[in-house]
């Protein structure tokens, strides 16, 4: 039976909201050590924002570091379902070159994020079973 990406995500993901300013969101991601975020609005996801878009969209372009993120966000992000098997969700970003997709449940709600790793580490390891098994 195929794995599922909810088998794999990470849930508890940290989000921004659309009226918050780049700094605060540029900032929890220097505390996090990440480089995404989901932008949600009333639970459902509107977009996302990645580090290279707060240096191009907001530092290379001018912007005031208070700038709220709904202005500066990618809207058009690519995303998977929950119930998605791994290997269509691995083609999905292997396809359009991403590291990371939202995950999104039946009524479109955001409940979580995989990332390229989580998704090579399971299927490799899934794979390697089989093998031995």
């Amino acid at each position: 039976m195929a794995r599922k990406v909810r088998e794999v995500m990470t849930r508890n993901v940290d989000v921004a909201r659309p009226e918050q300013p780049v700094r605060e969101i540029a900032q929890h991601m220097a505390r996090g050590g990440f480089g995404f975020m989901p932008i949600v609005e009333n639970g459902k996801l509107i977009g996302a924002i990645t580090d290279r878009d707060l240096t191009v969209r907001v530092l290379a372009a001018g912007k005031d570091a208070a700038t709220p993120v709904g202005e500066v966000l990618t809207r058009e992000v690519s995303f998977v379902r929950a119930d998605e098997d791994l290997d269509d969700a691995l083609a999905k970003m292997a396809g359009g070159r991403l590291h990371r997709l939202p995950v999104l449940d039946d009524t479109d709600e955001l409940v979580g994020v995989v990332s390229m790793g989580d998704l090579t580490t399971e299927i490799r390891a899934g794979r390697a079973g089989a093998a031995w098994g």
